[in-house]
């Protein structure tokens, strides 16, 4: 009697111990899961560059004012954002940085600044001095950019119709080269690429 006793006793605490362990077990491998799930979401946000992080920020910056152009001059949004990040590289051209132009507008008077640009001429690129327009927000240049296309050129107010009156970003990027905007021949493609790759045509609503 006193042997089975210590017997069941033996195989009960075996259990005890078997449940315990897998309880510890249990636990260690939350523990672990909860730590993988942290470092996951940390290599996740890592994973964006710095210099593509510079662009979204970019992006979150001037959509909102491109849009709200958009609303008052049907100016699409893709594409004042989309010349905004060509013309100034994503913000971080002097130019931008320094007088708030983020269009390469040329100027004249106080409120311009001289520096030096590339342009395409005679099939090359070569460098020039020119004079730029200053102004007081990135908001003041996009409204100057808009104002440029609705109001066109001196002598010739329709000039940009062709751009404000696109159906799609596509159709107001080839008018913007065809309208002699920039002197890059490839100035549309490149426009249409920047579009396509952050997804602007979504602001294009706004």
């Amino acid at each position: 009697m006193k042997r089975k006793l210590n017997r069941f006793l033996r195989q009960r605490h075996l259990k005890i111990t078997d449940v315990v362990l897998i309880v510890i077990l249990g636990l260690m491998m939350s523990i672990q899961a909860i730590r993988w799930g942290g470092r996951e979401i940390r290599q996740s946000q890592a994973a964006i560059p710095q210099s593509e992080q510079v662009k979204l920020n970019f992006i979150q910056k001037v959509a909102p004012i491109a849009e709200s152009e958009q609303r008052q001059s049907h100016v699409l949004a893709s594409i004042t954002i989309a010349q905004a990040a060509l013309e100034s590289d994503w913000g971080q051209s002097e130019l931008s940085q320094k007088y708030n132009n983020l269009f390469g507008v040329k100027g004249t008077g106080t409120n311009s600044a001289m520096m030096t640009t590339k342009e395409y001429v005679n099939g090359q690129w070569i460098t020039v001095k020119a004079s730029f327009a200053v102004y007081p927000s990135w908001a003041a240049s996009i409204a100057a950019h808009t104002k440029l296309l609705v109001g066109g050129l001196e002598g010739d107010q329709n000039h940009y119709e062709q751009v404000v009156n696109a159906p799609n970003y596509e159709s107001a990027a080839e008018a913007l080269q065809a309208n002699g905007y920039a002197t890059d021949p490839n100035y549309a493609q490149k426009l249409i690429a920047i579009i396509q790759k952050y997804k602007l045509y979504q602001y294009d609503n706004g």
